[in-house]
């Protein structure tokens, strides 16, 4: 599965947990696993409590080894292309046609 929304260039910790609960939580429930590439966001003892709390894995891809996210990194490749595609014949109207 993947969602997508527009962000700007950086995300706070709080914003991070809203766009969860916005985009993924209220629309599929609390995933299995989550996937973070360390992101400080994501590493803190918090975050690691709260995901054993809720019986939701939280697996973190090892450092400077993007490949171990595979499919992550597939769909931003994919994402890049439609982006640019998108952008060539419409630039301002790219957030409204993210997935």
């Amino acid at each position: 599965m993947v969602r997508l929304a527009a962000v700007r260039k950086s995300v706070t910790a709080p914003q991070a947990a809203q766009l969860f609960v916005d985009n993924v939580f209220r629309n599929h429930g609390l995933p299995e696993a989550f996937v973070s590439d360390r992101d400080p966001r994501f590493v803190s003892h918090f975050w690691q409590h709260l995901f054993r709390l809720l019986g939701t894995r939280l697996d973190m891809s090892t450092a400077d080894h993007p490949q171990t996210d595979g499919q992550t990194e597939r769909v931003n490749r994919v994402l890049e292309d439609i982006l640019r595609s998108v952008c060539a014949a419409e630039p301002t109207k790219w957030s409204v046609l993210l997935p």
